[in-house]
Formats: structure tokens, sequence, C-alpha cells
């Protein structure tokens, strides 16, 4: 994982550079930040999450 620290004088510059950094990332890194955020976010509020992979929701709509 690469950290580095990228000053902006505006928020424009700011989202320009975060697009030119995701434009770099391939799709399995990019995944690979999300299953991170995702981990991160059940251990900081306790959870007990036990599958790695993302949920699935189905939702059955009755149609009148």
């Amino acid at each position: 994982m690469e950290n580095f620290i990228h000053k902006s004088n505006s928020f424009v510059s700011a989202e320009k550079f975060k697009k030119e950094i995701n434009k770099k990332l391939t799709p399995e890194q990019k995944l690979t930040d999300i299953q991170i955020c995702r981990e991160q976010y059940f251990k900081l509020k306790g959870l007990n999450e036990s599958r790695k992979r993302l949920r699935r929701v189905i939702k059955i709509i009755k149609q009148t």
C-alpha cells in the first residue's frame, strides 16, 4: 500500500488530483481499497462481520 500526501490550494485542484490517481488504479486495486475501508468500518463500529465479501441485497416487491 502506497502512502502519500498531496497539498492543494483549492477543492477543485484536490478533486482533480484525486481523479488522476483513481485513473491509475486497476480494478483489483480499487476493490482492495473498498474492502479495506469496509473492514475498518466494521472494526470501528464493533460489528462482527465474518464475511470478507460485499453483501448482496435482494428485495422482492409485490406488484398490484
